[in-house]
């Protein structure tokens, strides 16, 4: 798909917008979204932090202190993945280069969301397998999982099956 014809398209729907314009408008809302996940991955890894530093953190099987670590490593991977975008747009600041830099960062993104999925459904299960068991912990962290990806995909499906720009 061609720039025009993305252009024409947004003229037919009302948006008067040249292609860069569009550009730096995709650009400006995937800068948005970014900082969402970024403060919501800031806020649990935050939390993740502080757990060795309770009195009960030392009573962790090894197996609870592997899915821990493994936690923690996925926040730092989250967060950096999300402020490669940044680091991206600094680097080719002024390079006539933002259609590259708004599909680069629309798979940062899109990676960002996969591995938040993961460590949102990752960490109910370390906290429902400290706190309930083995079982519960499972259970937990596969209904949060599949609940995400069921939101997370079916919404966006659904709205795109409708075709309609508001």
């Amino acid at each position: 798909m061609s720039d025009v014809s993305g252009a024409a398209r947004d003229t037919e729907r009302g948006r008067h917008e040249t292609p860069t314009e569009r550009w730096d408008r995709n650009w400006s809302d995937i800068q948005q979204e970014l900082r969402i996940v970024q403060t919501g991955t800031q806020i649990l890894a935050g939390f993740l932090l502080t757990l060795p530093f309770q009195q009960r953190f030392t009573m962790l099987s090894p197996g609870e202190e592997v899915v821990y670590l493994v936690l923690v490593v996925l926040a730092v991977v989250i967060t950096v993945v999300a402020l490669s975008a940044v680091s991206a747009h600094r680097l080719v600041f002024r390079q006539r280069q933002k259609h590259d830099l708004v599909r680069a960062g629309n798979v940062l993104l899109i990676t960002a969301l996969a591995a938040s999925a993961l460590l949102f459904s990752g960490t109910v299960l370390f906290v429902f397998d400290v706190v309930i068991g083995d079982v519960g912990g499972v259970v937990g962290g596969v209904v949060v999982f599949l609940g995400t990806a069921a939101l997370w995909v079916s919404i966006p499906l659904a709205l795109r099956r409708t075709g309609r720009d508001g």
